[in-house]
């Protein structure tokens, strides 16, 4: 490929290869390939003028490989894609940008270089839209601010207030663009967390052999593998194994379905335990989900959700506008007066800033790594009054180790226990199976594979059969309750005596305990100031859950300061605590990781998926946060409250201007063509106030305390 280097600075570089080098979509392909390099992390085609811009990891090194992949692309080597989440975001800003600059270049223009006899027409020619609306309205017998509007326009034009007219539009028209605007992010937004970012698929040939290939390879009637925690990426029929899926991104209902052959699976679920063969019936584009997210991007529907309490209030005021137009009119016979009044349009200026406000929120929240499915979401954060959290991954950093092995009879020896436990456990992921087998390993203890296939129940432990013997390994409530292992009083004190305040796995072999595995998983060294920071940002109920011993919990708890926790909680135990607290009156905000996090997340009013969260837990949550920083929740608080506290403040200085407008118009103070311009101004100051960041407001007031403490 030709091209010049039209910037070259840090991490960032663009080059320009002309106009006719590739089309929009080529372009976007030309993007998802140089993305495919681990240390490229945005590219930005323009099919216009061919350009090319790249952010990458800095360095000389990486720079001579971009050049070097330049170099080497063909004609050939052009295809066709999608964009990325990130180039559709962009293009979507950008024609933002240019329409109101179109617009506001026209205005200019047309007051510069018209003749006023043309400006006039084109002024009404312009309002008939709104008239229109204004009697759609009227002869369905609507009283909101599309019949404001259209009565205000139409009584400017009667008494031939042309300018106040023209504005009043003009600020509409800029209304109903941030309105498109909001609308085309929140779906693009809605579309990214529901699509499907998988390579790779598990492929199961004719002779049964797992093979792993690419998944734009895989065709209808293809067989694939999937995994226990794992996405399924098609449409398909189950052919062989069972598992538990669970369907919340498809249904919204938390709990897990439970699959066998014959039964339907869909793209975009997740399977929670199991492994399952599943038939392909349809991938890519013709997924159900693929048609629920084309559904979204087309629905008209989606904007009644994002219609905002503003929105609503400004309908309600529209009554008012018309009766104290009417009551003036009455009193003073006076039409001036009267249009005075019908001109202060409270709706448009409440209409314009609180989309400002919110995209401003949105953008900031994108800015500190967090994505946000809506603003509602930033709403009900901000109302929380309660806040609960998973310990392990959320609060600790699920990196937990092995203190101690306690063996609980004689026929097995501490290093048989951990042995067993390290042979049985290293089939598995999970955090804590990790630290078993890295302990073993330390200590040098190699293991055979004595031991049949195991069973994973998600949240409880492993089942197995080792050296002819059902063998158990993991909670108290698994073994002791389901399982019904037998546990000695001695034992029992043995257990509260040398494994106070640690998380425990318990071992047993034949029904009977063989041994314990002490574990610690320490808090992450931010979570209690986070927590202590949360409290003082009007959070009044802190509280933590987890699977862990009552010691462990205990133990937990008092690092974090934290005096109100659950343990031994099982996933359904997580949701149902979650839907008693709402049922109490408490806006809940749930901050979790895990799969058995799942059914709580998707209880609670706003839920929280950290940087290194299962497929479900992201699945569900309405928020994730994209960095490993627990302080992200604290400048989320912040965010959100500031958000609301610029619309409510928005709402009093509106009220206050407008108010004293009407005031001044009916006292005859100012005529229509002052009250509308000042109403106008007014409403732009609003809006551009309305963009200002929320969080540099709060580091401002932290520095003026720290200045204040000082002195």
């Amino acid at each position: 490929m030709k091209y010049k280097v039209m910037y070259d600075n840090g991490p960032r570089l663009r080059v320009r290869s002309g106009q006719w080098a590739f089309n929009e979509r080529e372009g976007y392909g030309l993007a998802s390939l140089l993305l495919d390099q681990g240390f490229i992390n945005e590219v930005y085609t323009s099919h216009r003028n061919g350009s090319i811009l790249i952010y990458y990891d800095e360095g000389i090194e990486n720079k001579r490989k971009i050049f070097d992949i330049l170099d080497a692309i063909t004609l050939d080597d052009l295809f066709e894609a999608e964009p990325v989440q990130t180039q559709t975001s962009k293009e979507i800003s950008e024609n933002f940008y240019m329409k109101i600059s179109k617009m506001i270049l026209n205005r200019i223009g047309y007051r510069l270089f018209l003749p006023m006899p043309i400006r006039n027409a084109l002024t009404v020619y312009h309002a008939l839209k709104y008239v229109w609306h204004g009697l759609d309205s009227l002869t369905r017998f609507n009283v909101d601010v599309a019949l404001l509007d259209g009565a205000a326009v139409a009584g400017a034009l009667l008494h031939k207030q042309y300018k106040p007219a023209s504005s009043m539009m003009f600020l509409l028209s800029i209304s109903d663009a941030l309105e498109d605007y909001t609308i085309q992010k929140a779906k693009s937004t809605l579309k990214d967390s529901l699509a499907l970012n998988i390579d790779t698929v598990w492929v199961v040939g004719e002779d049964g052999e797992e093979k792993q290939c690419p998944a734009v390879d895989i065709d209808k009637g293809d067989k694939i593998k999937v995994h226990m925690g794992d996405v399924i990426p098609v449409d398909g029929k189950v052919i062989e194994g069972e598992g538990m899926v669970n369907e919340a991104s498809m249904t919204g209902e938390p709990l897990a379905v439970h699959k066998m052959p014959g039964k339907t699976v869909h793209a975009g679920t997740v399977i929670e335990e199991g492994n399952l063969i599943v038939e392909v019936y349809s991938m890519n584009k013709e997924t159900r989900l693929n048609k629920i997210i084309d559904l979204i991007e087309n629905s008209e529907e989606l904007k009644a959700d994002t219609q905002s309490k503003a929105e609503k209030l400004a309908d309600s005021i529209v009554p008012y506008s018309f009766i104290a137009t009417a009551l003036t009119y009455l009193i003073t016979r006076n039409p001036t007066k009267a249009l005075s009044v019908l001109m202060v349009d409270f709706s448009c200026a409440i209409k314009l800033t609180t989309p400002l406000s919110i995209i401003s929120a949105m953008r900031e929240a994108s800015d500190n790594r967090m994505m946000i499915k809506g603003g509602k979401f930033l709403e009900s954060y901000a109302n929380a009054d309660t806040i609960v959290f998973d310990k392990t991954g959320t609060l600790t950093n699920a990196t937990p180790k092995v203190v101690d092995v306690i063996p609980m009879s004689k026929r097995y020896g501490r290093d048989d226990i951990l042995r067993m436990a390290a042979c049985i456990e290293e089939h598995f992921a999970h955090s804590i199976a990790t630290a078993i087998v890295r302990q073993a390993e330390a200590e040098g203890l190699k293991h055979e594979e004595d031991h049949s296939e195991v069973q994973y129940i998600v949240a409880h432990g492993i089942a197995t059969e080792y050296e002819g013997k059902r063998a158990v390994i993991g909670s108290k409530h698994f073994l002791f309750d389901d399982e019904k292992v037998k546990l000695t009083k001695t034992q029992e004190k043995k257990i509260k005596k040398e494994a106070k305040e640690h998380s425990v796995v318990y071992l047993a072999i034949d029904g009977k305990l063989e041994g314990l595995i002490c574990i610690d998983d320490p808090v992450r060294p931010e979570a209690k100031h986070v927590i202590e920071e949360l409290k003082g940002l009007g959070i009044e109920n802190v509280i933590m859950l987890t699977g862990d011993s009552e010691s462990g919990a205990k133990a937990g708890a008092k690092a974090l300061g934290i005096t109100e926790y659950r343990s031994q909680v099982l996933p359904e135990d997580k949701s149902r605590i979650v839907e008693e607290l709402k049922a109490e009156g408490k806006t809940v905000i749930m901050v979790g990781d895990g799969i058995n996090d799942s059914p709580a997340l998707a209880a609670a009013d706003v839920s929280v998926s950290m940087k290194h969260s299962s497929d479900i837990a992201r699945e569900v949550a309405d928020i994730s946060l994209l960095s490993d920083d627990l302080y992200d929740l604290v400048t989320l608080r912040k965010l959100s409250v500031g958000m609301l506290d610029k619309i409510n403040t928005n709402y009093r200085n509106i009220v206050a201007v407008n108010g004293s407008l009407l005031v001044l118009g009916v006292l005859g103070v100012i005529p229509p063509s002052t009250s509308s311009m000042i109403h106008n101004l007014s409403t732009m100051i609003f809006g551009v106030m309305s963009t200002k960041s929320v969080l540099k407001n709060y580091d401002i007031e932290a520095k003026a305390i720290e200045v204040a403490d000082a002195s």
